[in-house]
């Protein structure tokens, strides 16, 4: 699990009791400590015109802070990688989709929530003959992340013949009751509730 901006690793991990008690359930903290309280696991900048843009560095150390600490899961709990699942939500979706996407052999399933695929995160070209399947998705309200944000991200796993199932939800930045319920069956479908 990773968490949003300004948030922490407790924030998705009220959701773990619902899974099913086979699995080890592993939240992450993000590395960088913010001022106002919580974490993240990567600035983001404001241009003159008040466009958001990601410290790409600091993102790509997070991406492999994560990488180093699944690594180290796998060999100390002797876990699968092709049986990982990445649930991210807001920046934790993000470098949800950046890890999987470049990285897709470590991961069997994404659940992306209110985030967006940041071209600056992704290879250049797609290489891998088989990617995760994808749970995504967003608030029509959402005034943090934009809804035409994650259209995109919608259009390009459709043009690039991902396996994904795109939800659309009145609310804002957060996860309602519709969007839990569905992402819900999404787990069930695959046995792990």
């Amino acid at each position: 699990m990773l968490h949003g901006y300004g948030s922490d690793e407790n924030d998705l991990f009220s959701f773990a009791d619902e899974l099913n008690q086979k699995f080890l359930v592993v939240s992450l903290k993000a590395p960088i400590k913010l001022g106002f309280g919580g974490n993240a696991w990567y600035d983001i900048e404001y241009s003159a015109n008040a466009e958001k843009w990601t410290n790409v560095s600091q993102a790509l150390q997070s991406r492999e802070k994560i990488l180093q600490s699944l690594d180290i899961i796998h060999k100390e709990q002797n876990t699968n990688p092709q049986e990982t699942y990445l649930f991210g939500f807001s920046q934790g979706a993000i470098l949800g989709y950046s890890l999987s996407i470049n990285y897709p052999q470590h991961f069997k399933g994404v659940l992306a929530l209110s985030g967006y695929v940041d071209p600056q995160l992704l290879p250049k070209t797609l290489e891998a003959d088989k990617y995760p399947e994808y749970f995504v998705s967003h608030g029509k309200q959402d005034g943090v992340i934009p809804v035409a944000w994650a259209r995109k991200t919608e259009k390009y796993l459709k043009e690039n013949n991902f396996n994904f199932e795109y939800h659309e939800y009145n609310m804002e930045h957060g996860i309602n009751p519709d969007c839990f319920s569905d992402f819900m069956n999404w787990l069930k479908k695959r046995d792990l509730l």
